[in-house]
């Protein structure tokens, strides 16, 4: 079953900005009182569509904060939430650069409420640091805000994910073209008064039987001499070695019903050089050409060469025909009821069973 891939992205919408509060006369400031309303306010700004503010108070905010000053960054917009995340930073009067004091992570800012504001605590800075530091200089205090909102993220239609098709094996083309090219051929074989040149790594690869006769105890006797093929007709010999080498059957042993012969012909020689996969082929081809002049013919051929499943196709052809009195006026059955009687008494039995049925 082919595997359906997809893959979609969420990428966050995030809008930032920054506002630079010059608190100057910073002095002047103090003395308010640490009060909730004791608090200086900068100008509204905007940022991701909202509306914000920094609130400042010079003595802290509450009597536990009055060694310090407190900033927070507050939502001004009214009637929504936010999600959104802030950089309080001071500003280093000689240098013009800002150092961070508090960070909020991205969170719910929401109007009216304790979450409208960040940082949660008072405690922003003691305010002897900064009077003994480079942030206060000319009685001026800078505070820098840098906001960040994140907005409902993009999230992409699901698509196919990249797939690279990989391509079909090609290596019995290659192979095959050892035999087309007829180069490189170190093993000859006499086959029906022909000559017929092969290699001996490609059939040893593919048959153990021909993998004992070229590289086993026989090799040395028969060193230099040509290997004489007994009772083959040179045609099933070169297709034999065809499908050695392209694991296939030449397109011509494969059109119409006239080369059933030569399939039976390649079943005996797949059987004779132990090459299973080419059995198995021609049992293929011959189950698809069952008829009742030949399934008679064809049983005893799998019989013979020990193919179950063509052997039980054959049994199971005559089990459901129709004309089993054809079948028994062959040629095939005849010789089937002197060289195998047993196969006889099987289809036989198997067909009384299905009628029975």
């Amino acid at each position: 079953m082919e595997a359906c891939n997809t893959v979609s992205t969420c990428t966050p919408e995030v809008a930032q900005g920054k506002h630079v509060f010059h608190i100057l006369g910073y002095s002047k400031h103090r003395g308010m009182g640490n009060g909730p309303k004791s608090y200086i306010r900068s100008g509204i700004f905007t940022v991701g569509g909202q509306d914000w503010a920094i609130r400042f108070y010079p003595d802290g905010n509450g009597e536990a904060c009055q060694d310090y000053i407190s900033v927070y960054l507050e939502l001004w917009s009214k009637n929504t939430e936010v999600r959104a995340s802030c950089d309080l930073r001071l500003m280093d009067q000689c240098t013009g650069l800002s150092s961070s004091v508090h960070k909020t992570g991205p969170r719910i800012f929401s109007l009216g409420a304790i979450s409208g504001f960040a940082p949660l605590t008072g405690k922003f800075k003691r305010r002897s640091e900064i009077e003994e530091s480079a942030y206060l200089r000319d009685d001026r205090l800078t505070i820098k805000c840098i906001i960040t909102v994140v907005k409902k993220p993009h999230v992409t239609e699901a698509r196919l994910f990249p797939k690279i098709d990989m391509p079909p094996s090609d290596m019995a083309e290659h192979v095959g073209r050892l035999l087309e090219e007829k180069e490189g051929f170190d093993v000859s074989f006499s086959v029906g008064g022909e000559t017929v040149e092969a290699h001996r790594f490609v059939l040893a690869m593919r048959s153990p039987v021909f993998k004992v006769e070229l590289y086993g105890p026989m090799r040395e006797a028969r060193k230099g001499s040509r290997i004489t093929i007994e009772d083959m007709q040179p045609a099933v010999f070169r297709a034999l070695l065809h499908f050695i080498y392209t694991d296939s059957l030449p397109r011509k042993h494969l059109e119409g019903d006239d080369n059933t012969e030569m399939i039976r012909l390649l079943l005996v020689a797949a059987d004779r050089y132990a090459m299973e996969r080419l059995k198995l082929v021609c049992q293929s081809i011959l189950c698809e050409h069952l008829n009742v002049d030949n399934v008679a013919a064809t049983l005893a051929l799998a019989d013979q060469h020990s193919c179950g499943k063509l052997k039980d196709a054959c049994l199971e052809f005559i089990e459901m025909s129709d004309a089993m009195d054809a079948v028994v006026a062959t040629q095939g059955f005849k010789d089937l009821i002197v060289t195998c009687p047993s196969l006889v008494v099987d289809a036989l039995e198997k067909r009384r069973q299905f009628r029975k049925a």
